[in-house]
């Protein structure tokens, strides 16, 4: 390995002319290793070979960084970009990119990191080496266009996270309601869910057991109006009683007045938070995503749109599932023969509503109900891993159905197997 071979050097002081002298007139590869402030690049030829390092600060340097890149440009050099697709600190300087029509390429975070003594024989891995190794990467074809996110998943992506917000202060909000309710008024939590807007009005308009004890009628006609009168007459007047009779310790008026601060917040977030789901489903519908919501839902549709993608844009349905992360992999050695297991590497959030909608789906369609119980029989009663299984295959009917195609049972089980066949 060269003496120096990393050295960086500033934006400022950078020549330009290094650069042009070592590579004639062609491809400039831009391999750029990302970072919250301290930026550095690897300017390299088509082969991968790194020519000059530089660095600079992000965002104030970029427009020095950008005037070189132009100037490439005008000297009749074809310019590509490549990074890492981890966080959001690259995000600006990749749309600036895209501006100057500089086309920008992806490496995941963990081919840069298996690559770290492949190329030098080091073990080592730095700002400078990893912007190296992603210049190697992406001239051995490792590296994948890396398109603007159009609108609509723009658009779908702060939906989702306007509902998360919203889900994530509703949620801490009722387990700390859990404690107290636990230490004051522990029948309650028995007859209602905690996480039902009746509780939650409950103890936010009347407070706590001795309020509810003193005015009864109240409490029952609250509890009625706020289930819409669905809840059972007989749940009501337990609720009632359980006030009067509670074993709990008795709360201090600052107490109470915390404990029902706490339940209209959490009655309010959860306001927020249907609202918040209804415009994501509303907006799932005015794309593709639409033609996913009659098999998976309309939520479950959008968050696969966000976070996967568009099915049209994957090569194969193999790609689509690989993605999500579900694609299997395996780890032996001679005699040792590994489980087959999904790599996982994909979006969490993804195979989270993946595998909700897989329980809904063994719900609602005969046919895969028939498979995952001949699959639950043949692994001795686990359901975990018929549970994924059933992911896979759905994931792969996404693929198509997100293309237009109908769902169609018959193409991923073999109904005739199951009994099924008509």
């Amino acid at each position: 390995m060269k003496k120096r071979s990393y050295r960086k050097i500033p934006v400022k002081q950078f020549q330009l002319d290094a650069v042009t002298a070592a590579i004639p007139v062609g491809k400039v590869v831009l391999a750029i290793d990302v970072a919250k402030v301290d930026m550095v690049a690897a300017f390299a030829d088509g082969r991968g070979e790194v020519v000059k390092i530089v660095a600079w600060k992000n965002p104030d340097e970029n427009a020095e960084l950008l005037a070189l890149l132009r100037a490439l440009q005008a000297a009749g050099y074809m310019v590509e970009a490549v990074m890492e697709s981890s966080g959001t600190y690259g995000d600006v300087l990749r749309y600036q990119l895209e501006a100057l029509d500089v086309p920008v390429f992806r490496v995941s975070g963990k081919r840069t990191h298996d690559a770290s003594e492949v190329y030098d024989g080091v073990p080592s891995l730095h700002d400078a080496k990893c912007a190296a190794i992603l210049a190697k990467l992406h001239v051995d074809d490792i590296s994948a266009r890396w398109l603007p996110a159009t609108d609509d998943k723009r658009n779908l992506r702060a939906a989702v996270d306007l509902m998360d917000l919203h889900q994530e202060r509703y949620l801490q909000l009722v387990h700390r309601l859990e404690s107290w309710l636990a230490r004051h008024w522990p029948e309650l939590p028995a007859l209602l869910d905690l996480t039902t807007a009746s509780l939650l009005a409950l103890i936010g308009r009347c407070g706590g057991p001795r309020d509810v004890a003193a005015d009864p009628e109240a409490a029952r006609r609250l509890l009625h109006g706020m289930s819409h009168g669905l809840m059972d007459q007989n749940k009501i007047d337990q609720v009632v009683d359980s006030a009067s009779r509670s074993v709990g310790i008795p709360l201090l008026d600052r107490e109470r007045d915390t404990l029902m601060a706490v339940a209209s917040e959490a009655g309010r977030s959860l306001r927020a938070f249907t609202a918040a789901k209804t415009q994501l489903e509303k907006l799932s519908l005015q794309t593709y995503a639409q033609r996913m919501a009659p098999t998976v839902g309309k939520t479950t549709a959008a968050i696969m749109a966000t976070f996967v993608g568009d099915p049209a844009l994957f090569p194969s349905a193999a790609a689509y599932a690989k993605a999500c992360g579900l694609n299997l992999k395996e780890k032996s050695s001679g005699t040792l023969k590994g489980h087959l297991k999904i790599t996982k590497r994909g979006p969490g959030r993804a195979r989270q509503f993946l595998w909700l909608a897989v329980c809904r789906w063994i719900r609602t369609d005969a046919a895969a109900r028939a498979w995952f119980e001949r699959k639950v029989a043949r692994d001795a009663g686990k359901k975990s891993k018929a549970l994924v299984a059933l992911m896979r295959k759905l994931a792969l009917a996404l693929f198509h159905i997100g293309r237009g195609d109908p769902y169609e049972p018959a193409r991923l089980f073999d109904l005739e197997r199951l009994g099924l066949a008509t």
